[in-house]
């Protein structure tokens, strides 16, 4: 992950959530009280998002120690002690929330990706995102699905060609698109065209194209399409498959699969986050 990126992006969630203060912490604690937090996983799963905290944390005080009981991918059971942090109150709890959320959101992303993974077995496919991502949280949620086993998808509109119904439709064919493109872009850039039917298929293979999607096609079509497609391109499958439906695809030999569902419709894992205040004598409450 990129930390410079991460940084600045947590700058910007925390000002979002405290404004120029924590009215609640900083009446109800002084600069000086310190304490111990614990969180906690309340249900199982994959845990991601643990380098969040090391940075999140050293935004604000340099001071907080953190103690890790478990690794960045690790299944996670329901009760386990995960982190323990200490530092001044006032830190651990202004930073908790945004923390939280984001190690929440993380955990759900990597444990459906693992999910989906083990889904697909050995079928020779992989799982792989999409750009239905959260704005402002795409850098968040698709490290989240790498935790999880799966791949990237490109990350934006910069990184990679994809070449879809509405392109198509304007450009006049397919095969012009992809003639447009490679008489602007350099060799570095790959082509991915979006097909629906074998007709598109056969059109996207003549135009050599790098990668060739079957969007919203089932899996006897897919079979038939797969057929088509020389060895050197690479095939993807993608158009509202979710974990109920995947095990209907993985057989059908492309290779990827991409998954929308993995950003757009996760559920945050559950965790915890518990305070003991440090007493003088070493003990807590």
């Amino acid at each position: 992950m990129n930390r410079i990126k991460l940084r600045q992006a947590l700058e910007i969630f925390y000002n979002e959530d405290m404004g120029h203060q924590d009215l609640t912490t900083d009446a109800v604690f002084a600069s000086e009280d310190t304490a111990v937090g614990i969180f906690t996983a309340k249900t199982s799963g994959i845990i991601c998002g643990l380098p969040i905290l090391t940075e999140g944390y050293k935004l604000f005080d340099s001071e907080v120690t953190i103690q890790y009981h478990v690794s960045e991918g690790e299944t996670v059971q329901a009760g386990q002690d995960l982190v323990t942090v200490r530092g001044p109150v006032r830190t651990l709890l202004s930073a908790e929330r945004v923390l939280l959320n984001l190690l929440q959101h993380m955990s759900g992303i990597a444990t459906m990706t693992h999910g989906a993974v083990e889904i697909v077995g050995d079928s020779g496919t992989r799982i792989c995102d999409t750009r239905k991502t959260t704005p402002g949280l795409r850098l968040f949620e698709k490290y989240a699905v790498r935790i999880g086993g799966g791949f990237n998808h490109r990350f934006g509109l910069y990184d990679a060609v994809m070449i879809k119904d509405n392109h198509i439709a304007r450009a006049g064919s397919i095969s012009h698109a992809v003639q447009k493109v490679r008489g602007v872009l350099g060799h570095t850039v790959k082509i991915e065209v979006e097909t629906t039917s074998l007709e598109t298929v056969k059109e996207a293979v003549r135009a050599k194209a790098d990668i060739i999607m079957f969007d919203n096609s089932s899996p006897d079509e897919i079979r038939t399409f797969v057929r088509e497609v020389p060895d050197g391109i690479v095939t993807e499958i993608s158009g509202g498959i979710n974990l109920e439906t995947l095990k209907d695809y993985a057989g059908c030999g492309a290779d990827y699969i991409s998954l929308g569902c993995l950003t757009h419709s996760v559920k945050a894992l559950d965790i915890s986050f518990n305070l003991q205040i440090d007493d003088p004598k070493g003990r807590h409450e």
